[in-house]
């Protein structure tokens, strides 16, 4: 990549952070192109120049950001075996990108039926692959420690709802940082709030069967939910209705 492209897209990124910003303030049908500019402080005639107009934007907004996570979660997944530490992983790098961009997260949850037909489908294509990693850690987990009663669907839409909604909520003066609120996200997530940890369930010693999530949680069937799909109509960036 010569110098020109690299200037570019540094450029592009500054603008695309900028818009979220807009978009996020003003809402995406109120905004205007002219808006932008005056955020970024790019003319119009320049602002042109990068995307042909706010759609486009949008678009590269939630490109760029699902493309972000897809290859900072691939690459430091790829350094670990150990299935809890994985999903750990996981989920420290999701929240410690949304904590840093509140204005995109906010954009990906409120935006999405927004765009439409080829911008939309190449962006439902990257969306499916990130969630599809992050299904794939819950399965791998569920494998490992024998939880045949989990719908790992539902486990994996349940974790991004706890995860998606921070910007609406988070205050860096009384809420803890992104570290620390992994670890009790995940412990939460993984051992639930009633101290089920102590029991050895999925860390340490098997669980107490009443403390382990092994059929029982669901009216006594054992293996009920196992062949969720791994798709459906899931949406990575947004609480399930």
């Amino acid at each position: 990549m010569n110098r020109k492209s690299v200037h570019f897209d540094r450029k592009l990124e500054k603008i695309l952070r900028q818009a979220a910003a807009v978009f996020r303030s003003r809402g995406y049908h109120q905004a205007s192109m002219r808006d932008i500019s005056r955020a970024t402080g790019v003319s119009l005639a320049g602002l042109y120049h990068y995307s042909p107009g706010k759609k486009h934007l949008l678009y590269l907004i939630q490109r760029h950001t699902f493309e972000e996570l897809l290859a900072s979660a691939r690459a430091a997944l790829d350094l670990i075996v150990d299935p809890v530490e994985r999903l750990r992983t996981f989920v420290r790098l999701h929240l410690q990108f949304f904590l840093e961009h509140p204005n995109e997260m906010k954009v990906l949850t409120h935006e999405e039926g927004s765009l439409q037909d080829d911008l939309r489908r190449e962006v439902k294509v990257i969306q499916k692959a990130y969630y599809r990693l992050c299904y794939d850690q819950v399965e791998t987990l569920k494998q490992a420690r024998h939880l045949g009663g989990l719908n790992t669907r539902l486990a994996v839409l349940s974790l991004f709802g706890m995860m998606n909604w921070i910007y609406t909520w988070y205050n860096p003066k009384v809420d803890p940082d992104s570290a620390v609120m992994t670890q009790q996200m995940t412990d939460i997530f993984l051992n639930g709030i009633t101290g089920s940890r102590g029991q050895g369930a999925v860390e340490g010693q098997p669980a107490k069967p009443a403390a382990r999530l092994n059929g029982h949680g669901n009216g006594g069937r054992p293996g009920a939910g196992a062949r969720a799909p791994a798709d459906g109509h899931s949406h990575p960036t947004r609480m399930a209705s």
